[in-house]
């Protein structure tokens, strides 16, 4: 537990201050490898094959479908600065844009509809800070789709989307610029981690009704400008529990039933953002790189066993989330970042080996899915 004194108080305010109230950093990647040879687009008639992997370019409006051995297919069009996506049995994709919910038919590259938010999140713009959709999640019978939009300068909102309406029929007030949506096993639930709130917003699905649990295993001294803040959360499926990592030192284990929080070490010791979490336990979390880059290692993707034990492979330059191949054996972790340093890319690591290569992925890829 070694951060509040590596990283007193005044440093802490003299960074927030330096680099915007509220903002995420990483050490400077260097320039990027070479990226993969992109192949032959896939002619509109053609099935998307399983295993591709579909990618939101932050950078770009658009998502693309990325081969996993050789690089992007195609894209699609979606709307402005695509943050999360997420993909159903029936082949939809779901992606949270400035705009709206963007739907994807991904069997055969399509944009099917732009679901506008009830939400005024002002102005249509771009950037770490915009307004719109962030992070959204699919219920488990596929009928409602979770977004969780920002609405810059006050507090966020949950909408619900009927997935056969293709409508918003339900908003919530959640936590502020809620960069991740999850949901319990059962769809009870809604998980929304507020990031410059320090919390996570659970919502009964039946009801809607909100209950604000505070996540800050390092306090909320700093508010905005605090660097200690959640990003994304990981529902474990044995038990229920949210696993929100923290700078890979704190692990927090939130019961989402009672909102008491215990906390685990971690190993990395880096700045951590995007999670996932396997059938089996295993627990995946990105690192972006060290908040002080005088003290705390680089970028990495921390696998952490269901008993504790974790592996870590370091990582060329920032990265933002991850996604696993449907074996197991592969890690897909996005190089779009929410801050400078990115890359167009994808990381590919080999579970087994530890070994990576990377991969081209449309521009500034943050959100990612295996289809």
């Amino acid at each position: 537990m070694k951060r509040p004194a590596r990283t007193p108080r005044t440093v802490l305010a003299a960074l927030a201050a330096a680099l915007l109230l509220g903002a995420c950093t990483g050490a400077d990647p260097g320039r990027a490898a070479p990226p993969a040879p992109v192949t032959a687009p896939l002619p509109a008639a053609t099935p998307t094959p399983d295993g591709t992997l579909l990618v939101a370019d932050f950078g770009a409006g658009s998502v693309t479908f990325v081969d996993p051995a050789r690089g992007p297919v195609a894209s699609v069009a979606v709307g402005t600065a695509p943050y999360g996506l997420v993909v159903g049995a029936d082949g939809r994709a779901w992606v949270a844009t400035a705009e709206g919910v963007a739907v994807v038919d991904t069997r055969v590259r399509t944009r099917t509809a732009l679901i506008p938010y009830r939400s005024d999140t002002g102005p249509v713009t771009d950037g770490e800070y915009r307004g719109g959709g962030m992070g959204i999640a699919l219920s488990p019978d596929g009928a409602h789709v979770y977004v969780g939009v920002n609405v810059p300068g006050t507090r966020g909102v949950l909408e619900v989307v009927d997935t056969a309406a293709g409508r918003v029929t339900a908003t919530v007030p959640v936590g502020r610029r809620p960069f991740d949506v999850d949901v319990s096993r059962d769809g009870g639930e809604v998980y929304v981690t507020g990031h410059d709130s320090f919390d996570v917003t659970a919502v009964t699905a039946d009801s809607l009704r909100p209950r604000r649990i505070e996540v800050a295993p390092y306090g909320t001294e700093g508010g905005l400008g605090s660097w200690l803040k959640p990003h994304y959360t990981a529902v474990r499926p044995t038990d229920g529990m949210l696993l929100l990592p923290f700078e890979g030192e704190r692990l927090a284990v939130v019961d989402p039933r009672t909102g008491r929080t215990t906390v685990e070490p971690m190993t990395a010791d880096t700045h951590q953002h995007g999670a996932t979490v396997t059938p089996d336990g295993t627990l995946l979390v990105v690192g972006t790189g060290a908040v002080d880059p005088s003290d705390g290692r680089g970028p990495s993707l921390t696998v952490r066993s269901p008993d504790g034990t974790e592996r870590v492979h370091p990582l060329q330059g920032p990265h933002e989330d991850v996604a696993v191949s449907r074996d197991g054996k592969t890690a897909y972790v996005t190089g779009g970042f929410t801050r400078d340093g990115y890359w167009n890319g994808i990381t590919v690591v080999d579970l087994g080996t530890g070994g990576t290569r990377r991969l081209a992925a449309g521009d500034r890829p943050l959100g990612i899915a295996v289809l």
